[in-house]
């Protein structure tokens, strides 16, 4: 079967994937407006922002691992630590909320600016450092407590229950507009600065950007310590969302959210990819669980199930056209 021109130039092109997930998220979208009454609703796609903006954060900063060609597998568990740290600061320390906000932040961002010292360093595969820093952070974790800790601090409460107005009654919360603001600046570092061109190179090829007399070791270090504020960050909006910290929340969130990168683009093997896919990552897979939900007969588990057949589907797309654009 011959493969009209039109669709084979549209195979060929690097943003293929990236499109195919635009197109994914409007499919199942329609179906849902389609499918169930108040699905096409604004609030209920507005809602997949408010409920996934922690998970749209750390997307960002796991866009920049893996165009680095790197991994993190530690976000979810220092998103946990997060909440643990600002819950105990808060509610048994007394500290004031704005002075925890700062601490977590620079916490989390020298948990993997750390993990980056040691995978460059010592020239170590990325996904055992940052397992290991997987297994840290959840451990840290119960030896702040074994319990949840309820957050009742003005400022958290106040940003939970805040909501933002918009058109037609619709509004967003606090949190999944910090999450767009962290996008956007996102989209800018990766694509409209020094920094964010060295991680391409970085990720296309280590041994060609160390020729080229760029900052390899710096930016895989940056790169980590982003991703480790973006994982503090999300966990101050996980805080938000919940409030209260617990040493079992977000578990399994790294997965999603490699998940939710390579859905939207990015070439897991690193050197390719948009920022701007994590976004559409995260809506796809904020759909198929609200579908899920509002069907109403189908477990919960399905939604893991749907994931994991699309990730599986999109990294072999992925590396059958990697092998095509080689043969030709």
């Amino acid at each position: 079967m011959k493969v009209p021109k039109a669709l084979n130039a549209a195979m060929a092109a690097p943003s293929f994937t990236a499109w195919v997930s635009v197109v994914l998220m409007v499919i199942l979208f329609i179906a849902g407006a389609t499918c169930y009454t108040g699905f096409g609703s604004t609030q209920v796609v507005l809602n997949l922002l408010i409920d996934n903006a922690f998970l749209l954060v750390i997307a960002v900063g796991m866009s920049f691992v893996i165009l680095s060609g790197g991994i993190d597998l530690s976000v979810g568990s220092v998103l946990a630590l997060t909440t643990m740290v600002a819950a105990w600061l808060l509610q048994v320390a007394h500290w004031p909320a704005e002075l925890v906000i700062l601490i977590v932040l620079l916490g989390g961002a020298a948990f993997g600016a750390l993990q980056g010292v040691v995978i460059h360093v010592f020239k170590l595969q990325a996904f055992i450092v940052t397992l290991a820093g997987m297994f840290l952070a959840r451990g840290l974790c119960f030896l702040i407590s074994v319990d949840s800790i309820t957050i009742d601090s003005p400022l958290f409460v106040t940003l939970s229950q805040t909501q933002i107005p918009l058109f037609g009654g619709a509004f967003l919360s606090p949190g999944a507009v910090i999450a767009l603001v962290v996008l956007a600046a996102g989209l800018y570092v990766a694509h409209c600065t020094a920094f964010g061109r060295t991680v391409y190179s970085l990720g296309g090829n280590e041994t060609s950007a160390l020729m080229m007399g760029l900052a390899v070791g710096r930016t895989k270090i940056a790169v980590y310590a982003l991703s480790g504020f973006c994982a503090s960050l999300a966990g101050l909006l996980f805080a938000f969302y919940m409030l209260s910290g617990y040493g079992q929340h977000a578990q399994g969130v790294e997965l999603d959210a490699i998940a939710a990168v390579v859905i939207g683009g990015t070439v897991l093997t690193g050197g390719y990819g948009y920022v701007a896919g994590a976004l559409s990552g995260v809506l796809v897979l904020g759909l198929i669980q609200t579908l899920i939900a509002f069907d109403g007969t189908l477990s919960s588990w399905w939604t893991k199930i749907v994931i994991g057949a699309l990730l599986f589907v999109f990294c072999a797309v992925q590396r059958l056209l990697s092998l095509k654009k080689a043969q030709s």
